[in-house]
């Protein structure tokens, strides 16, 4: 009987180290391609349906339409020269916002309330609402996916009025440029009220620094302010929805993400709200613990929080790992991104990693 129950169990830890193994890698190239899959456009009633609750939505009947608000903030990257002044009138507009977020966000509609400063951000994740009180800058994540809303650049009103946070825009559906390495949008349904209570859109439950909207909508916990158990709140753990392990293969991971950021690490720790969205299901990836702040996603829409499901956040990623046929210290990987794919080889020695970009596709 004793043997048998070990002979089970030595079947069962082979399927898992099996199941771990197709995870995180490959033996054919051809079996890892990295493809985008563009998605197809929800209509306004799709959307209106899909909505969250928390968000009341108005039909104005004077408003700025989609393609003057789009088409007057075009014209400030039409010319380098235009672009270098339209950044520099930003600069000096938002500098307070620009100084207290470190860049972590692009800014428009600025206001000062009850000596309350309010303006709008949107970084690689979507749209907040960003505060200055009392020398504290706070962020508020919106939970509204650019896949599906725009905010005009120029708002007619104040944003923030009787306890609502409310903006002017437009349903829109996206589609990706390749040409220019980006997303064009075109509107759907203009002159929309966009509307948030403040309460709804400030409230923090676990007052780990994260709204309750945040948390919802890439999957942490809203009631705990540590979310993975690693001892480290969400707010400044830089892998809060998995806890970090350190060998060989989590810091290959590590050392593909940090050659791009440009940043230290000393100003990295400055950016709560600056993350970087994958989509992994191989557990070295997961338990990472990069210099700059990661949320990671499993492959499986279905798994995935509404939100990311709807919105394209995902900027780029890393393929699984394959092993060379000669050398077991030898290993590569593809990294896709706005540019393209890149092929590398990844050699660990003296307990180092050696990577070499070896070629790849350009788009």
């Amino acid at each position: 009987m004793k043997y048998f129950f070990f002979l089970l169990l030595a079947v069962f830890c082979f399927s898992c180290s099996k199941s771990f193994e197709e995870k995180c890698f490959v033996n054919d190239d051809n079996k890892d391609i990295i493809t985008y899959q563009e998605q197809k456009p929800y209509t306004i009633l799709e959307i209106v349906q899909n909505k969250p609750q928390y968000l009341q939505i108005v039909s104005l009947k004077k408003f700025r339409s989609f393609k003057k608000d789009s088409m007057a903030y075009s014209k400030n990257f039409q010319t380098y020269q235009a672009d270098e002044k339209y950044l520099n009138d930003q600069k000096t507009l938002f500098a307070d916002f620009d100084e207290k977020f470190f860049g972590q966000f692009r800014y428009s509609s600025q206001q000062i309330s009850d000596k309350i400063s309010y303006t709008l951000g949107e970084n690689a994740l979507g749209y907040w609402l960003l505060e200055i009180k009392n020398n504290n800058p706070r962020a508020y994540f919106l939970g509204l996916s650019y896949s599906h809303y725009y905010f005009n650049k120029v708002q007619d009103s104040q944003i923030v009025k009787d306890d609502f946070l409310q903006i002017e825009g437009s349903f829109v559906k996206t589609a990706s440029n390749f040409a220019l390495r980006g997303r064009e949008f075109t509107s759907i349904g203009d002159g929309k009220l966009f509307k948030i209570k403040l309460n709804d859109l400030t409230r923090d439950s676990d007052q780990d620094g994260y709204n309750d909207i945040f948390e919802n909508s890439f999957g942490l916990d809203r009631n705990e302010k540590d979310t993975d158990g690693d001892g480290i709140d969400d707010f400044n753990d830089h892998n809060p929805l998995f806890k970090s392990e350190k060998n060989k293969f989590t810091e290959l991971y590590e050392d593909l993400i940090s050659q791009h950021l440009g940043i230290v690490k000393e100003n990295l720790d400055k950016m709560p709200y600056f993350f970087l969205p994958y989509e992994t299901d191989c557990d070295y990836f997961k338990n990472i613990n990069p210099d700059a702040k990661v949320l990671i996603m499993p492959t499986d829409k279905s798994k995935q929080p509404y939100y990311v499901q709807v919105t394209d956040i995902f900027n780029g990623g890393y393929s699984k790992i394959k092993k060379d046929d000669k050398n077991p210290n030898l290993f590569y990987i593809h990294e896709s991104g706005g540019g393209g794919i890149i092929d590398y080889s990844a050699e660990f020695k003296n307990r180092v990693w050696i990577l070499k970009n070896i070629g790849g596709v350009v788009s």
